[in-house]
């Protein structure tokens, strides 16, 4: 008669394989997101993601929308000549401060209070969620290549979860077989 594995033995062989080529499969995917992530959770602390907030004076804008437009327009890098070149504002009345995201990723930073334009740098931090998301490789990437690399990583979780526990059951199953021949002699 032909030899058989156990279940438990085929399972244990195929979750191993799976966990292998699973591993191998989203390799470049989830290098993406990490790095990426990672950027994200330091962008405040990080310039170069996203600028550095200015303090402005007051704490309640001061200048009407129009102003907004005018300062905003004054900033030659952000390109903007009209409300259509605006992404959006970002009102901080604590900070005394007026964000204008340009949709070039230009962001203006305004002084509420006076209308002064404090800050215009280059905002990175649209382009790395796009990255991390996939999205920035377009529809068909994120949906046949991300998407999918989020469900390997689950079943990575799980057969590894699985890898890790299967040891120590042995281990126990083992000392009560041992403690119980002890007993029983």
């Amino acid at each position: 008669m032909p030899y058989r594995p156990s279940l438990r033995r085929t399972a244990n062989i195929w979750s191993r394989k799976l966990h292998r080529w699973g591993a191998i499969a989203t390799l470049i995917p989830l290098l993406v997101v990490v790095g990426t992530g990672l950027l994200l959770q330091v962008r405040k602390q990080v310039a170069w993601v996203q600028p550095a907030e200015e303090r402005g004076t007051g704490s309640v804008p001061m200048i009407s929308f129009d102003e907004v437009l005018e300062a905003a327009r004054s900033a030659q890098d952000a390109r903007i000549q009209s409300w259509s070149d605006i992404d959006r504002l970002d009102i901080r009345p604590g900070k005394g401060l007026i964000k204008v995201r340009a949709k070039s990723d230009w962001e203006v930073q305004i002084d509420a209070g006076t209308g002064n334009v404090l800050s215009t740098k280059y905002r990175r931090s649209h382009i790395i969620e796009a990255i991390h998301e996939g999205a920035y490789f377009g529809e068909v990437v994120r949906f046949a290549v991300f998407v999918p690399a989020g469900v390997i990583l689950l079943g990575l979780m799980i057969t590894g979860a699985y890898l890790w526990v299967l040891p120590l059951v042995a281990r126990r199953n083992g000392r009560r077989r041992r403690s119980a021949r002890a007993r029983a002699n």
